[in-house]
């Protein structure tokens, strides 16, 4: 999948892949939810639109992303953006030193390079505390201030060169979004089988009232229960069944969750750009000002609501090299 990812996204026109790089992104896309979804009639014509779909959405995505920012220990002091995302040069220092995929990339084969290119995940989080503030020649205490950090720092697809690091991320991405499709697809599994497993319950009930079964009338009384009320729980359990479908249509719907997600990848993952104007201190504030500039932060979101702040990422190899 890698191979095919690499050649598919290497490609300049978006929509004009072969059908052989095609048909492999439609095999990705069933083997990464539900391998037996060549079972229904037409998988592969039914996938093809979305499948290509999804993938110019990814490439667009990836491409959006601005030129990796020189993240080197000796960047911080000049660039607020560093400034912003990390509260010192030693929390950088332990982030590098720390992170799990720049680890593994560099121990590889490929890792000893210049520089290494990734993306890296930060998630923004914003508490209220009290300051100061200066109004005219007036110094104002207790002022409820909003502050602003950044945490859970990561490294993604990381390599030495950024062409390549994009087209992981595209992989990546195109992957999200199967994964995605999975949940839902699992969701509607679940939802079957606990209908499933009521309506076995509803109909051993009902069985053995029907039948007088010694010891049940008792205790069918104390709860409520009758022929006629358990009759209409099961008609309505095998109703909502009928409508996820029967064994004969339960792939066609999964299939159909593939298709939807697919098909309409800018509903399951995007990306915003966000302004930030923040201080030294890391207290937003409503003007930019010398020491808090306005900073752009790309922000990528999902259809559950997730989201991390994004970027791409350049550190000097020998930087790395003492680190380590």
């Amino acid at each position: 999948m890698l191979r095919f990812l690499q050649s598919i996204f290497g490609t300049v026109d978006k929509g004009r892949y072969s059908e052989a790089l095609v048909k492999e992104a439609i095999e990705r896309a069933v083997d990464g939810t539900d391998p037996w979804l060549r079972g229904v009639s037409g998988y592969k014509k039914k996938l093809k639109p979305a499948v290509i779909r999804a993938i110019d959405h990814v490439i667009a995505l990836v491409d959006g992303l601005p030129p990796p920012l020189a993240a080197g220990l000796a960047c911080y002091d000049d660039d607020p953006r560093l400034r912003t995302f990390f509260m010192s040069t030693a929390e950088m220092r332990k982030v590098y030193a720390t992170d799990r995929n720049l680890a593994e990339f560099r121990r590889g084969p490929d890792g000893d390079v210049p520089q290494v290119i990734a993306l890296m995940f930060m998630e923004k989080r914003e508490g209220v505390t009290l300051g100061a503030e200066l109004s005219g020649d007036i110094v104002m205490r207790d002022v409820p201030q909003v502050t602003v950090t950044f945490e859970g720092h990561r490294l993604i697809d990381p390599t030495g060169d950024e062409g390549k690091t994009r087209r992981q991320l595209m992989r990546r991405a195109f992957d999200h979004l199967l994964s995605l499709a999975l949940r839902r697809i699992a969701a509607v599994k679940s939802e079957r089988q606990d209908l499933e497993r009521r309506r076995s319950l509803l109909e051993a009930k009902l069985n053995l009232l029907q039948r007088g079964g010694w010891g049940f009338d008792e205790t069918a009384a104390a709860q409520g229960l009758t022929v006629a009320g358990l009759e209409e729980g099961l008609g309505q359990i095998e109703a909502q069944l009928l409508e996820l479908g029967g064994d004969d249509r339960i792939l066609e719907l999964y299939l159909n969750i593939v298709v939807d997600v697919l098909g309409r990848p800018e509903e399951h993952i995007w990306s915003r750009k966000e302004t930030l104007i923040v201080d030294r201190l890391g207290i937003r504030r409503s003007q930019s000002a010398f020491d808090a500039p306005e900073l752009t932060l790309d922000v990528l979101w999902n259809a559950e609501g997730q989201s991390l702040v994004a970027s791409l990422v350049a550190l000097p190899g020998d930087e790395l090299r003492r680190l380590a």
